[in-house]
C-alpha cells in the first residue's frame, strides 16, 4: 500500500492508484483532503486515512452514452440505463479529432460513480449546447458544475429523411443542490489528481471551457549555461 507523503499532484504521482493511506498524526484537519476517510487497522490500533475514490491515471472507467438506443452503459456492455446523475470532478468542452470521428465539438465529463470508481463520458452534437444551457445559469449564480448534482437524461428525438422518420436521442441536462461535503471531497481529488483520458488527448484540442482537467507534463528542461546565475543574480536584485 502507498504512502502518501507528499502533496497536491506530487502526491497523485506518488501513489495513481488512490488507495492511499497515511497516518492521522501527519495530517491535520485543516490540511486532510476531504476525499480521505478514517479507518482502524485492527492489528495495531493505528488510525489510518483511505482514498474514497479509485483512479488509474489516464484511463478512467468509460461510461458511454448510446444516442442511438437513448441507454448509457459501461465499456459497451454494463447497461446504466437512460439517466445518470453525478456531481462533476472535471470537464471540458472542446473541438478534436478524436476516436476516429472527424473534428466535432465534444463535452468530457469526469464523476466518481457510487463505487467511488472515477469515469468519464463524452457527448457531442447538441448533447454539447443542453450542456452549455446548464453551465450558463450556474456561471450567473456564482456556482460550477462542481456545485450541484447534474443529471442527464436520454431525450428523445424524430427527424424525416427521405420521406422517412428516424429516432435517435440527445443528453438532457438538470441539476439539483449537492452536498457540500460530497462536492468538497470531489473538488479536493480534482485539486490533487491529474483527471484526464489517454484515448482523448491528443494535444491539438482547440479547448473552449474546461474546470479540473489535468494532463500530465514532462519535466521542466534543465536551465540553459547561465540561466542560473541569471536567476541567483535577479532574486539577489529583489531582495
Amino acid at each position: 500500500m502507498a504512502t502518501a507523503t507528499t502533496t497536491p499532484k506530487q502526491a497523485a504521482k506518488a501513489a495513481p492508484a488512490a488507495l492511499v493511506t497515511e497516518s492521522a498524526a501527519t495530517l491535520t484537519a485543516s490540511a486532510r483532503p476531504a476525499y480521505l476517510v478514517a479507518s482502524v487497522d485492527e492489528s495495531t490500533g493505528e488510525e489510518t486515512w483511505s482514498n474514497r475514490f479509485r483512479y488509474l491515471p489516464g484511463h478512467p472507467r468509460q461510461v458511454r452514452f448510446d444516442a442511438k438506443a437513448g441507454q448509457f452503459n459501461i465499456n459497451g456492455t454494463v447497461p446504466l440505463g437512460s439517466s445518470i446523475s453525478f456531481i462533476p470532478l472535471a470537464w471540458r468542452i472542446f473541438q478534436d479529432d478524436i476516436l476516429n470521428m472527424g473534428r466535432k465539438t465534444w463535452a468530457e465529463l469526469y464523476f466518481a460513480d457510487d463505487k467511488g470508481a472515477v469515469c468519464a463520458v463524452l457527448f457531442h452534437g447538441y448533447s454539447v449546447e443542453n450542456l452549455y444551457r446548464l453551465i450558463e445559469p450556474l456561471f450567473y449564480d456564482d456556482l460550477t458544475l462542481a456545485d450541484v448534482v447534474v443529471t442527464v437524461t436520454a431525450a428523445k428525438k424524430e427527424t424525416t429523411k427521405e420521406g422517412k422518420k428516424a429516432t435517435y436521442f440527445i443528453a438532457g441536462f438538470s441539476y439539483t443542490a449537492a452536498d457540500a461535503a460530497e462536492a468538497q471531497a470531489r473538488k479536493d481529488f480534482a485539486r490533487d489528481f491529474e483527471l484526464w483520458r489517454a484515448e482523448t488527448y491528443t494535444g491539438l484540442a482547440d479547448v473552449k471551457l474546461a474546470q479540473g482537467y489535468t494532463v500530465p507534463q514532462p519535466d521542466a528542461p534543465a536551465p540553459r549555461l547561465g540561466q542560473e546565475t541569471e536567476l541567483k543574480e535577479s532574486i539577489s536584485q529583489a531582495a
